[in-house]
């Protein structure tokens, strides 16, 4: 299996779904777009796309402007390849927009250890059926993509409170999840040294929170670990 992972950040990788993936002995090449690396022409060669999280938003394209390549190689992807793809929180912002949705900032950020309600759409889902009705799961963001309802290939899997689309599929092969199930123990204290994180995480509750947001993650980990295995061996089936 030949992966290809687009990343924003060096520390948001895909956690421990990677260490599933390199167990498998799958081939994967990571894109560090912050880092000025180019995503390959050709990406046909590639069985299936991961694309990470990151500290800035899909319409900083003048701060970042390999948004704008990184959108048209996912629109190529997904939409003219018919390819498999998986979105964690910017990865699934950047999916919606590609497939017609708008990215806004959310009503109330979602930052900690968060229920997530899955909808009827689960019970058929390749990749989601085996899931319990709700989980909870790392949430970090302060944006999200709505007006998915436009596009008739849009299917809702998964809300939470505050966000509609969690979890959401175009066709049956690209899915945008908008939490982080992919952590791993060390992610956290990790993402807690990124100072746009730190700021959005203390903003939203409190000083020192960072320490008890671990402690909560650390908690709910092997749980997520098992979603994770979960998610990995349905989205193989995908790719095969």
């Amino acid at each position: 299996m030949k992966v290809i992972i687009l990343q924003h950040i060096s520390i948001e990788d895909p956690g421990y779904i990677k260490d599933l993936m390199i167990n498998d002995g799958a081939e994967l090449t990571t894109i560090e777009l912050d880092e000025g690396q180019k995503i390959p022409s050709d990406l046909s060669k590639f069985d299936a796309m991961f694309c990470m999280g990151g500290p800035m938003d899909t319409w900083m394209e003048k701060d970042y402007p390999w948004l704008i390549e990184e959108k048209k190689a996912i629109n190529e992807f997904v939409v003219f390849l018919k390819k498999p793809y998986l979105g964690f929180c910017l990865g699934c912002q950047l999916l919606g927009e590609v497939t017609g949705g708008k990215v806004v900032k959310s009503k109330n950020p979602e930052i900690g250890m968060l229920d997530i309600n899955f909808s009827e759409n689960k019970k058929n889902d390749l990749l989601f059926s085996k899931f319990p009705e709700k989980i909870k799961s790392l949430q970090w963001h302060s944006y999200e993509v709505q007006e998915l309802e436009k596009n008739k290939d849009i299917t809702l899997i998964a809300s939470s409170p505050e966000t509609k689309y969690q979890i959401f599929k175009y066709k049956n092969y690209a899915y945008g999840i908008q939490f982080h199930i992919e952590i791993k123990k060390t992610t956290v204290s990790e993402w807690g040294c990124v100072p746009e994180y730190k700021s959005a995480l203390e903003k939203q509750l409190g000083e020192g929170a960072l320490d008890k947001f671990d402690k909560d993650s650390q908690t709910h980990m092997s749980s997520m670990n098992e979603y994770s295995k979960i998610l990995y061996e349905n989205f193989k089936k995908l790719v095969q």
